[in-house]
């Protein structure tokens, strides 16, 4: 299955926002979303410092939980 290799946490680097994706129901897309972890179940925290590291935002402290958008 192609989708599931999409699904991960997500980062909006415009808005701070990330999102968790683990179904097919909506996948971001680039250059608006960046891909940042395929571990869905990871904690603020650890998404923060993975931003960091990958040089995503300078700062971090600032990224909070999105939502994914409704469909029509």
């Amino acid at each position: 299955m192609q989708e599931r290799s999409k699904f991960g946490i997500y980062l909006n680097t415009s808005e701070g926002k990330v999102v968790r994706i683990n179904s097919p129901y909506w996948i971001p897309d680039e250059p608006d979303w960046v891909f940042l972890t395929e571990e869905v179940n990871a904690t603020l925290l650890a998404i923060r410092s993975v931003a960091l590291d990958k040089g995503l935002s300078s700062d971090p402290d600032n990224i909070t939980w999105g939502r994914i958008p409704l469909k029509d």
